[in-house]
């Protein structure tokens, strides 16, 4: 094997690029490219499939049974070629038989190969067939072995792409819009919002037609050109951005622009031009990488930073093939509404705020950048739209409501005045809950309950006046650090804290130390070679941060000088035993003694919290009670915790109800021995952000709630109209006997009882 990835795939693109010149049929040259691969690699197999009429047929092959070839066929997701290509992955097995998508196939003769490695051959970003090695002896190939691959399978595109070799109907079909009558589909609310206007794709989609380079000198200076270019680029945009004073979202253009300058992106893309591809091909060869990265990342959060890669990769690859035109650059005519992939921060910055009436996105999440940027510009973003390229054409009047997770294709116009007065509707209504931002939440029997905000950015601090929150129940340290390329000092986070505090002024800030590891890595903290299969009950939060005195230390000293004069509350993440809880406590109150040892200022108090989320805790409270000030419940994790039951995961997301008489049983338990304790309890999450759900917790003596501050009000409104002692007896009888279905039995009750349920 040769010793570098450069090295080998020069040496098969070499040979490769005469055998694509040649006039040899298609099928001749992929038996002479298996054969070149074969040899340079030195494996003992070498195949190609290629997805043919829907499955994915072995087209060529060296050192598996001739008679295999055209009569083997993988569906995909079937055996490991069907896998790689349905999640457009690489595979890279010691012993292919001990994968779980192992499918043996007798005619090919491979059950004396052990090992297997298999790269996705890449069209217009879908998968279209897979190259695959082998070899008798198990063990992983090496990374340059399969970055070889990874390189080689580019080159291959071209080729089965020149010979029509592929389906047809596969990925230019994909492209072109399929319907023409009115469609609605579903996604998922990223910024709140309605809009309407016509659909405009961010930008074309670029093919990347040649990857063999001539001269790899000439490549590199284009490479370098279209980096200059581009860097002009994003510094103009970021300087003409209008906004407001503050904000994370400075803080994300930053970073986004320190992505634009990083020497291990640039890196990289020389590297894959040295193996011999083409400029266009390099950065496209990269950016493959990238979005297997990202498909690998648990965490949301921390795939969103790849997504600013993702983005700059698009913009370079413009830049150096010469197609420079998005629909920002050619201008916006009319209300539009946005269609794209995704979006980086920078190209949502270069529309007109005065057209763009909204965006929607392929991708997405709640902490991408674009969604804080767009948030920031009061646009309203609807993302994980799937077929949009299928079912929306250029010019397609579009109906976006973000708020109720949904988009309507070429309404009719009764369609369009419904829409019409659903916004109207919603206008008034977010009217009405603005009216009562100064109104406390007292129940009609005159319960008073404490309505406090989920935040994790700067701005979220706003939110306090614009809803009436009594403060902050849950402050997410940990936002600082993921859209940070570095480590944030003790002086940045000191000043954020700071800033937090002052926007809060008398009324409390819970801050919530940082709870990063697990399914929340940071490229620069190193936390343990070992892969997590279950990162979210994995080296998390206190975890780890027990482990990592100096990031804990720092974060603490950052906290007891921004509070200086007034009364710090903190809360640790993920407690699982008081033990845990206790060494934190006391990191905290060496510090404080620390800061003070410096003659510098000192909160009034410090007041200490837990976070309920690990069930084990609850077993242990009466240990924990005597140095605790105060309690949160989790309830998002809680209930995957309780259950089992991984939230992300898509066939279990919506099967565990948080009105299941075991969560509702397990938190009246557990209010009731905080009471005793004359414990202070908050239920921080989703769980107490929906009107119903709310209503059930005051019914369990759940008096104080953290929630998003666009549920403030709805939930301000739910409790207006409640009659707190009614609720309570409700929930006792409920729970003494379940019906069938809670969540239907607390709806109908609430709608008997006038019970205002948004």
């Amino acid at each position: 094997m040769p010793a570098s990835a450069a090295a080998s795939a020069r040496e098969i693109l070499t040979r490769l690029h005469d055998v694509m010149a040649s006039r040899s049929p298609a099928q001749a040259k992929l038996n002479s490219v298996v054969n070149i691969i074969g040899q340079t690699l030195d494996s003992e197999v070498c195949s190609i499939y290629l997805l043919r009429e829907g499955v994915f047929e072995l087209f060529a092959t060296v050192g598996l049974a001739e008679e295999a070839v055209h009569v083997t066929k993988l569906a995909p997701g079937e055996g490991l070629v069907g896998t790689i290509a349905a999640n457009v992955e690489t595979l890279n097995l010691a012993e292919a038989a001990s994968h779980p998508d192992f499918a043996y196939r007798p005619e090919t003769g491979e059950e004396r190969f052990h090992s297997f490695a298999g790269v996705p051959i890449i069209r217009r970003e879908r998968a279209v067939g897979v190259l695959a090695v082998q070899h008798t002896e198990p063990r992983r190939y090496d990374d340059v072995e399969i970055e070889a691959l990874q390189t080689v399978a580019m080159v291959l595109s071209e080729l089965i792409a020149n010979a029509d070799l592929i389906d047809a109907a596969g990925p230019s079909a994909a492209s072109r819009p399929q319907a023409t009558g009115t469609a609605r589909i579903n996604g998922f609310k990223l910024v709140d919002g309605m809009g309407a206007g016509v659909a405009v794709f961010h930008q074309p989609r670029i093919t990347v037609e040649h990857t063999v380079a001539e001269d790899i000198e000439a490549e590199r200076h284009r490479v370098y050109a279209a980096f200059d270019k581009m860097r002009e680029q994003i510094d103009r945009i970021t300087s003409q951005a209008e906004f407001g004073v503050g904000g994370e979202h400075e803080e994300v253009i930053a970073t986004y622009k320190m992505f634009a300058y990083d020497e291990g992106w640039s890196r990289r893309i020389n590297e894959a031009i040295d193996s011999g591809l083409t400029a266009e091909a390099a950065i496209e060869r990269v950016q493959q990488r990238t979005r297997m990265r990202m498909r690998e990342i648990a965490d949301p959060l921390l795939a969103d930073r790849m997504h600013d890669l993702e983005d700059l990769s698009n913009r370079l690859l413009r830049i150096v093939s010469g197609q420079l035109g998005t629909a920002a650059q050619l201008g916006l005519r009319q209300d539009t509404i946005l269609i794209a992939r995704n979006l980086g921060p920078a190209e949502l910055l270069e529309y007109d705020r005065r057209r763009l009436k909204g965006v929607v996105l392929e991708e997405g999440s709640l902490t991408a950048h674009v969604t804080i940027v767009a948030r920031a510009m009061g646009v309203p973003v609807l993302g994980r739209v799937r077929d949009v390229r299928r079912l929306i054409s250029e010019g397609d009047r579009l109906l976006l409501n973000a708020s109720e997770d949904y988009l309507v294709i070429r309404p009719t116009s009764d369609l369009e005045e419904a829409f019409d007065a659903k916004l109207l509707y919603s206008q008034r209504r977010r009217a009405a809950f603005a009216a009562l931002r100064s109104e406390p939440p007292v129940t009609r029997d005159g319960d008073r309950i404490t309505l406090l905000v989920n935040a994790g950015l700067r701005d979220d601090a706003a939110a306090l006046d614009l809803t009436g929150a009594d403060g902050i129940g849950l402050f997410r340290t940990e936002f600082q650090f993921l859209v940070s390329s570095t480590l944030p000092s003790r002086e940045r986070q000191q000043r954020l804290y700071r800033e937090v505090l002052d926007v809060a002024g008398d009324r409390p800030v819970v801050f919530r130390t940082v709870d990063i590891g697990g399914d929340k890595a940071l490229p620069y903290l190193a936390t343990g070679d070992h892969e997590e299969e279950n990162p979210a009950m994995g080296w998390r939060a206190l975890r780890l941060a027990l482990t990592r005195e100096g990031l804990m230390k720092a974060q603490a000293r950052a906290l007891i000088e921004a509070a200086a004069g007034r009364t710090l509350r903190v809360m640790f993440p993920m407690v699982s035993e008081p033990w845990e809880f206790e060494q934190a406590r006391e990191l905290f109150e060496r510090q404080r003694d620390w800061v003070a040892s410096r003659g510098r200022k000192l909160p009034l108090e410090i007041l200490y919290g837990a976070m309920l989320e690990v069930p084990a805790l609850a077993e242990t409270l009466d240990l924990l009670f005597p140095r605790l000030d105060f309690l949160s419940i989790g309830t998002n994790d809680l209930t995957q915790f309780l259950f089992a039951a991984d939230r992300a995961h898509p066939q279990l997301a919506l099967r565990y109800d948080w009105l299941s008489p075991a969560i509702l049983r397990f938190l009246r338990r557990v209010v009731r021995a905080t009471r005793d304790a004359g414990i202070p309890v908050t239920v921080c999450g989703e769980m107490g952000g929906r009107s119903l759900e709310a209503m059930a917790l005051l019914g369990l003596g759940i008096d104080r709630l953290s929630i998003t501050p666009a549920a403030v009000g709805p939930i301000k409104a739910m409790i207006h109209s409640l009659d707190r002692a009614a609720i309570t007896a409700t929930m006792e009888r409920m729970l003494a006997a379940p019906p069938a279905d809670m969540r239907a039995a607390l709806t109908a009750w609430a709608s008997d009882n006038g019970v205002e349920l948004a």
